[in-house]
């Protein structure tokens, strides 16, 4: 009966430290330290406007300041590429269109990023339509 009591005893010790060591793992929140938020355009357009709409959003609720770090060109390939290369640390995010992201995959042919390796989706934030416009004179109206 003493062994039995000795090795439960054992036992319950080991699992107490286990759970001693998950208290720093469990005491971490995010964010900790400010957000960047990468926009492909320049300020002002609708990507931009959603961008700073949710930063400052999550910013409120989560207590902590989003930074919103616009990076236009190239096709708006830089700012996923600066994206890509930035620290998985969930503390660089990317908001832009998906399908301008499907496009410039599509389109280019060497990306320095591959949409299914470096990116994981957060969320869905908005959604947009695309039209396009002739003048009545063409006739395919």
């Amino acid at each position: 009966m003493a062994k039995v009591r000795t090795v439960l005893l054992r036992k319950l010790l080991f699992l107490g430290l286990l759970a001693l060591a998950a208290l720093p793992a469990a005491a971490q929140q995010y964010p900790a330290r400010p957000v960047r938020v990468i926009v492909p355009f320049p300020s002002g357009g609708g990507v931009d406007i959603v961008a700073r709409s949710v930063g400052e959003k999550l910013g409120a609720r989560l207590g902590q300041t989003f930074v919103v770090d616009n990076r236009p060109g190239a096709g708006a390939t830089i700012g996923p590429s600066l994206t890509a290369k930035s620290a998985p640390d969930g503390y660089t995010l990317l908001v832009a269109p998906v399908i301008g992201l499907a496009i410039a995959h599509g389109y280019y042919r060497k990306l320095d990023y591959d949409l299914r390796r470096d990116f994981a989706p957060i969320s869905k934030i908005g959604f947009g339509t695309v039209v396009m416009v002739v003048p009545p004179s063409l006739g395919v109206g």
